[in-house]
């Protein structure tokens, strides 16, 4: 049987410990390696050794019993959490390890959501339980408090706790546990119960110390189950993308259904090579069966999140988190823009979130990010793959856009020997939506194939808005009419419509600015929790009452990015180092100092030229431009 599992945790909880832990009782590493020492199997990347964090999500595989087990070590750090979620979109099962000195952390949190968002069965480890400072009633109320109270902490399968549990949660069992049951009934009612995410097991021990780990896997194989069709019709989900030293495009996929083999073509592109990846080392496979975590050589058209069959792309997986920041790029030497540009994009392929885009009004490249570390860890990656010396400006907030209200926007393109228009609702979503598209136009008023062109138009990049040239979203948008020419009609013309469209709906709309937020943990001694209250006042964030744990005042809440994104130098100031705060990102919400935002950016949107609102008209065998405001009373979708 084959499972993928994830290995999930806050930073420094022992999670890549732990991998090493259950790769050496397999048999698949002789010795087990230690971040601290840069020997850990899965931490094989010069940068994470260098660094002693997990930066990018590896793979190992591990036989355990009769079951084939692809394991994924991801990252801890909130830096590089949206390459931990583009791994969990294809787990069948997560193992959050939890420290039991500090509990459930801030990220620890984030984590747990994004599980919940994509359905992933969870098992608990708490680790570190050999330490003095170790609490392991203080870490499962804390998980039941801050994750999940549908939580029983058990030693093994035979312990009572477990079967009550589960009899608590499924009636067929509840029956047999008052009747009387056997050891089957158990991990067959317990199976169904975690696979349907309404009931979490949690054990403990010390992954360094070896204690623990192997009881918990165990306990684990008997728990867990995945049921994968092999004689299906062929499907699969990219959740990674690299390039190897000799500038190999490698597209690692979870097949999902079916099977499929080398030399075989997928999207029109044939694979080359089909690897089986297992830490730095790979074997080559002929054949892909469902459930396997492979490389693809040879595809060069699908992206991360991209669901595809062996005709074409089926679905995109929506991720829930994106950068809050971005910064400019500074060639240090003399690499010319364009080449410097063209490596970034291509880092961005390994990591979308990384968007690198060239701004023609200011002449700069600004690049969207996590977080400083992962700016450094941008810098050592341009200098090391591609010999270019990088340097970045500080990092400033990244605004969002959205509109109050449902508007009509009309887009029309009509220079001589070109035709397009096109009639485009907009309206606002509930916050952290994205953009969505949906086409309420007859296919006898415009043809299917150009509605599917302008909805790739509307997906193929991020529109800006009018109040500071920031990238939209939370907004739908309906096609509700649209028209083409039966000869002047061509490739392009429909893009410039749909932009103009766009545009020309927002200048009539109610424009909202929004700001990125973090949501943090903060840990203070008593003596100080006056002074951080006050400050995350001042700072625009909100807060719950302070939790006392043993002299330690832990204070959760909401803030600003640009409040809160270099308040840890002052918290370490004031508490003489003995404060700390987790940062991690919360999603957008509305900017209470927009009119102040906006005249700091100043944005001249008359000025963009590459973003109008203006559409084309023809008139005596001329084209002519139309303002805004006055498109409605010219276009043909209205009369």
């Amino acid at each position: 049987m084959n499972k993928t599992i994830g290995i999930l945790a806050h930073v420094d909880a022992g999670k890549t410990t732990f991998c090493e832990n259950l790769l050496y009782n397999s048999g698949i590493i002789r010795s087990m390696g230690r971040v601290d020492h840069k020997s850990s199997f899965m931490d094989n990347n010069s940068i994470e050794q260098e660094r002693g964090i997990t930066i990018f999500a590896e793979n190992g595989v591990s036989e355990y019993k009769s079951n084939t087990y692809y394991l994924i070590d991801t990252p801890g750090h909130m830096d590089f959490s949206t390459e931990t979620e583009r791994a969990l979109c294809i787990l069948d099962y997560a193992i959050m390890i939890i420290s039991g000195s500090d509990g459930v952390q801030a990220h620890t949190l984030t984590l747990y959501r994004l599980l919940e968002r994509y359905g992933i069965p969870v098992f608990f480890f708490i680790n570190k339980t050999d330490l003095a400072t170790a609490d392991i009633n203080m870490a499962i109320e804390d998980i039941s408090s801050r994750l999940t109270e549908d939580i029983v902490y058990i030693d093994s399968i035979e312990d009572d706790s477990l079967a009550e549990f589960i009899a608590e949660r499924d009636e067929d069992f509840m029956e047999k546990f008052f009747g009387g049951y056997d050891k089957g009934d158990l991990v067959k009612a317990a199976s169904h119960v975690i696979k349907e995410r309404r009931g979490f097991i949690a054990m403990s021990g010390s992954a360094l110390a070896s204690e623990g780990v192997k009881e918990f896997f165990d306990v684990f194989d008997t728990l867990t189950y995945t049921e994968y069709r092999k004689d299906a019709e062929f499907s699969a989900e990219v959740f990674k993308i690299r390039h190897n030293n000799k500038g190999e495009r490698l597209t690692y996929v979870k097949i999902l259904k079916g099977s499929i083999g080398v030399k075989e073509e997928i999207c029109g592109e044939k694979i080359n090579e089909i690897r089986l990846y297992n830490g730095s080392g790979h074997t080559m496979l002929q054949r892909a069966e469902a459930g396997q975590i492979l490389a693809f050589t040879g595809i060069r058209s699908l992206a991360c999140g991209d669901v595809f069959g062996r005709e074409g792309i089926i679905s995109h997986t929506k991720y829930a988190l994106s950068s809050a920041l971005e910064a400019r790029v500074i060639i240090t030497d003399d690499t010319d823009s364009v080449k410097c540009l063209d490596a970034l994009r291509m880092i961005g392929e390994e990591e979308p979130s990384l968007a690198a885009e060239y701004r023609r009004a200011a002449d700069e490249i600004v690049v969207s990010i996590m977080g400083n570390i992962q700016l450094e860890v941008l810098q050592q990656i341009m200098a090391e793959r591609y010999g270019i010396a990088v340097e970045f400006d500080k990092p400033r907030v990244q605004y969002r856009e959205t509109i109050a209200a449902s508007v009509t926007g009309i887009g029309h393109y009509e220079p001589l020997r070109h035709y397009a228009e096109v009639q485009l609702e907009l309206m606002p979503l509930p916050r952290n939506s994205g953009i969505e598209f949906e086409s309420q136009c007859h296919v006898d008023t415009l043809a299917a194939n150009y509605q599917s062109l302008i909805k790739t138009h509307v997906f193929e990049k991020q529109h800006k808005g009018i109040l500071t040239g920031s990238p939209v979203t939370d907004i739908k948008y309906i096609l509700k009419n649209g028209r083409a020419h039966l000869k002047h009609t061509e490739g392009g013309d429909f893009r410039e419509a749909v932009y103009r469209g766009i545009r020309q709906g927002l200048e009539k709309a109610e424009n909202i600015l929004l700001e990125p937020f973090y949501s943090f943990v903060i840990y203070v001694d008593g003596e100080y929790t006056g002074r951080v209250m006050a400050d995350i006042r001042k700072m625009r964030g909100s807060f719950e009452p302070p939790e006392n744990r043993n002299g330690i005042y832990v204070i959760r809440g909401r803030g600003p990015v640009s409040e809160f994104m270099d308040y840890s130098r002052e918290l370490l100031s004031f508490t003489r180092g003995m404060g700390s705060i987790s940062l991690v990102f919360d999603g957008y919400e509305k900017c209470d100092i927009q009119e102040k935002i906006v005249e700091e950016i100043g944005y001249d949107k008359g000025a963009d030229k590459e973003n109008t609102s203006c559409s084309v008209f023809c008139k005596k065998g001329a084209g002519y431009t139309v303002n805004w405001d006055e498109v409605d009373a010219l276009a043909h979708t209205l009369h």
